[in-house]
Parts: structure tokens; C-alpha cells; sequence
């Protein structure tokens, strides 16, 4: 067929194969799956921030005030999820677990931890309780003493005072910290794809394992995660402009003197 023959599609398809560094249509031959592996990657990730997110509230105020006995088992468990890295966490759950012969045989192995989808859930969300429960500990311990002794000044109770005062003070401190926690659990949400769950790096190996490329799957995740990144950033910017504006200065800067 002469080249004056060809439809635009099919000039499209040979450029892509022939001239092109990158395969583009076969990229978007498969780009439903990307958009599947986001959805998992989206959907893991905010599950297990919204569960570690509430499991990382009493945490902290445990944490923050020195609780007897329950400040070192906390501190425990918050050393070990931040201490070991999130791949092994998962591999122990998911593969560890299993080489017990009473949790196969318990009621939670059928419907829970034979699934990678829940294994993934449950340490993705122990793993973002721990470092949420660190900094914002710390959001809390740095609680201004003047708005503690206001809250009870006006006859507010220490329960009351901590559902009212402090930790909606500490959530707006922890603000930054925790989009930054955010992008972090999205980025190591690539451990999905080590245990049998297509998320985007998942999906990404698969194109270069069977069509034999060296880098477009991975240069297709990576768009997909930089998007994301991008969107989170956005929303987070947008609720520190909101939560966040009576720390910004307003103030006018003060103009320099010109030198003689």
C-alpha cells in the first residue's frame, strides 16, 4: 500500500512503530488499564489514610500527654512501622501470615487475609497510623498554652477543650506535614504491584513485559503519578490558603531605601 494510501490512523501507528522513541499507540491501545490501576491505587490509598488517619487520633493524644501504660506501646508500634520499610511490612502480612497453620484455619483467612487487596489495606493503613501519629503528636504538644488556659477559663472541660481547641489547632499545624504523608503513601502504593495487585506500576510492567519495551510502560505510570501529585498539591495548597490564612502576615513589606 502506497504511502499516499494511508488513513491518518494508520499513519499514526507508523510513525509510533518506526520513528518515535516512544510507542504512543500502543500506549493508548492500553490506556483503560492505566486508568484502572489508578482507580486501585486511588482507592487503596485513601482507604488507608482515611482508617490511619482516625486510628492516629487517640494515638497522639496518648502520645502527647504520656498516658501510663499506654505511651510505651505506642511508641513501639508507631518505632516499628516507621523503623521498617513498607515492603517488608506487606510482604510480612501477606506472605508471613499464611505460614500459620491457625490464622489459614481462622475465620479471617477467607474473606480477609487471603485477599493482597486487604493484606495491602490493613499494613497501608497501620503504616500511615504510625508516622500520622508521630507528627501529629507533635502538632499537639506544640498547642499554644494561651488557648489551652482560654479553653478553661471559659469552663471547659479537658474533653471539651480537646475536641474544641486543641486538636482542630493541631489539624491546621499538621496541615503541610500530612500532604506531605499523603504524597508519600501514593508513591509506596508501587508496593501493590509486588503482590499480585495491578495498580499503575503494576500495569506498567505488564505492558513492557509482554510487548518487550524497555521504558514506556514506566514513563506512562510515571505521568500518572506526577498527575496525581499535582492534584493532591493543589487541593492541599488550596486548604492551607483556607485553614491556614490567619498565620500568614499581612503586613506590607517594608520598602528598602534607596542607596545615595
Amino acid at each position: 500500500m502506497a504511502e499516499t494510501d494511508r488513513t491518518f490512523f494508520e499513519y499514526l501507528v507508523y510513525v509510533s512503530e518506526n520513528h518515535s522513541p516512544l510507542d504512543f499507540m500502543l500506549i493508548a491501545d492500553h490506556i483503560d488499564k492505566f486508568f484502572y490501576g489508578a482507580l486501585l491505587t486511588i482507592e487503596i490509598t485513601v482507604l488507608a489514610l482515611l482508617i490511619g488517619g482516625v486510628m492516629a487520633i487517640p494515638l497522639a493524644i496518648a502520645r502527647a500527654y504520656r498516658y501510663r501504660w499506654l505511651n510505651a506501646p505506642i511508641f513501639g508500634f508507631t518505632y516499628f512501622f516507621r523503623g521498617t520499610p513498607l515492603l517488608v511490612q506487606t510482604y510480612l502480612v501477606y506472605y508471613g501470615l499464611a505460614q500459620f497453620d491457625f490464622v489459614r484455619e481462622s475465620f479471617l483467612w477467607n474473606p480477609i487475609l487471603s485477599s493482597p487487596w486487604w493484606c495491602a489495606l490493613i499494613t497501608f493503613s497501620l503504616n500511615t497510623a504510625a508516622y500520622t501519629t508521630e507528627f501529629l503528636r507533635g502538632a499537639i504538644e506544640n498547642t499554644a498554652k494561651g488557648e489551652v488556659e482560654a479553653a478553661r477559663a471559659c469552663g471547659m472541660s479537658p474533653t471539651k477543650a480537646m475536641r474544641r481547641i486543641v486538636l482542630p489547632s493541631a489539624f491546621r499545624r499538621a496541615l503541610p506535614a500530612y500532604s506531605n504523608e499523603v504524597i508519600f503513601m501514593l508513591h509506596s502504593s508501587v508496593v501493590l504491584s509486588t503482590i499480585t495487585l495491578q495498580d499503575i506500576l503494576g500495569v506498567g510492567r505488564w505492558l513492557n513485559g509482554r510487548y518487550y519495551l524497555a521504558y514506556e510502560g514506566f514513563i506512562t505510570a510515571m505521568l500518572f503519578y506526577m498527575a496525581l501529585v499535582f492534584l493532591i498539591s493543589q487541593v492541599f495548597r488550596l486548604w492551607e490558603k483556607r485553614w491556614l490564612r490567619h498565620l500568614q502576615s499581612h503586613n506590607p513589606a517594608t520598602p528598602t531605601p534607596d542607596r545615595a
